[in-house]
């Protein structure tokens, strides 16, 4: 059995710390909004961020925590000669990052957009498919976390059929999504109940309960 590179596994360390960044705190404190953790959901998400201190700061937010997932994917990606393994490691390193940030005692966001960052350097495809579900689910519903747990569970099917023309992705790959899929329904699980009990609030900027 080879040894595992050192600078891989220092990526994936490295990866985790990216991911660990809580842009939506920041964005809060630079737009002078409260603390996004005390307010509405008590996510650091973009959706709350969106909602507690406005859309601009929930915009940087979305691109900032989407942008750390593709980076640390990227990083993986031109350290290992591009090898989906590796890459897809230091992806859920990324996502584990943003869920559960040593910063924060580990209470971080759900992982919607920072998935997304990833999924985009690992197969933009099966990403685009997964935002243009996401969209006319909110578009149709207002229910960001109904949208978000759609993407999220379509994604493995996505990246299977759209990884590449005529080839299943590497197994890695494959389980990789299926986790990050978890873990996201998993965030989302008190959204669930209350999508299930009718009591789940419908998406809009303002100072509301959000998803």
């Amino acid at each position: 059995m080879s040894e595992i590179p050192l600078n891989l596994v220092l990526i994936s360390i490295a990866a985790y710390l990216l991911g660990s960044i809580p842009f939506g705190l920041l964005f809060a404190w630079l737009f002078s909004g409260p603390d996004v953790r005390a307010a509405g959901s008590g996510n650091i998400g973009a959706a709350n961020v969106a909602r507690v201190v406005g859309k601009s700061a929930g915009i940087l937010t979305l691109i900032f925590d989407a942008g750390k997932g593709s980076a640390a994917v990227w990083l993986a990606a031109r350290y290992s000669e591009e090898n989906a393994a590796w890459m897809m490691i230091a992806g859920i390193a990324a996502l584990a990052g943003h869920c559960f940030p040593v910063w924060l005692k580990f209470r971080g966001g759900k992982g919607v957009a920072t998935a997304a960052g990833v999924f985009l350097i690992l197969s933009p495809l099966a990403t685009l498919g997964a935002v243009l579900l996401f969209l006319a689910i909110v578009g149709s519903w207002r229910y960001v976390s109904l949208g978000s747990i759609s993407a999220a569970t379509a994604m493995p099917l996505l990246i299977y059929f759209l990884w590449a023309p005529g080839h299943a992705p590497p197994l890695p790959v494959s389980f990789g999504t299926l986790l990050a899929a978890v873990l996201i329904v998993w965030n989302h699980r008190a959204n669930i109940q209350r999508l299930v009990a009718g009591e789940e609030p419908r998406f809009g900027l303002g100072r509301q309960k959000d998803n």
